[in-house]
């Protein structure tokens, strides 16, 4: 049995070491027209955030834009652990839902996918099948933002070519500015 526990350790310890050593994913964007854009934003909470639109049309200004928002199914370690996803998955889909129609209030078409409760995997697996141009990921600011303490943006980064803009969505600043 501890020849079994030993050996369990070290296959474990391989393949964390292997998954740490991957080289970024080399995503080339499908053929397009010229003129065309794809972006894939990446965003829980603020999802809906003022800020974050505008950067969407800023980034869609002038090109004929394809945009794919996906949404992580945020879970707790122990319901992921159950395999117990579909709170997590319904609620992601909620954001996703009123995301796409803030996005279409503002004339912006978008389309949406609920995606990975990991980040990276969730970007990784709609990079495979998107094709972006851009990514934009969104975050709540520091001190409030459970992405940026993970460091889920620099490993972004590092792990895939696409360019990836990083904004900041302050939704209490943003209700503030409503209420005042």
């Amino acid at each position: 049995m501890p020849v079994f526990a030993v050996l369990s350790a070290i296959v474990f310890w391989m393949c964390v070491r292997a998954r740490r050593a991957e080289r970024p994913l080399k995503t080339r964007p499908r053929p397009h027209a010229e003129g065309e854009r794809r972006i894939l934003v990446i965003a829980n909470e603020t999802v809906g955030g003022r800020t974050l639109r505008e950067m969407i049309r800023e980034r869609s200004e002038g090109v004929r834009a394809e945009i794919l928002v996906v949404t992580p199914a945020l879970n707790s370690p122990l319901r992921h652990w159950a395999s117990d996803e579909d709170d997590a998955r319904a609620a992601a889909q909620d954001r996703l839902d009123a995301s796409l129609a803030r996005l279409a209030s503002v004339g912006l078409r978008a389309r949406g996918e609920v995606g990975d409760g990991d980040t990276l995997q969730a970007m990784e697996d709609a990079l495979r099948t998107f094709g972006a141009d851009e990514i934009i990921l969104s975050t709540h600011p520091e001190g409030r933002s459970h992405w940026l303490e993970r460091g889920v943006v620099a490993k972004a980064r590092e792990r895939f070519a696409v360019p990836i803009t990083h904004v900041v969505v302050d939704l209490e600043a943003e209700q503030e500015e409503v209420r005042g």
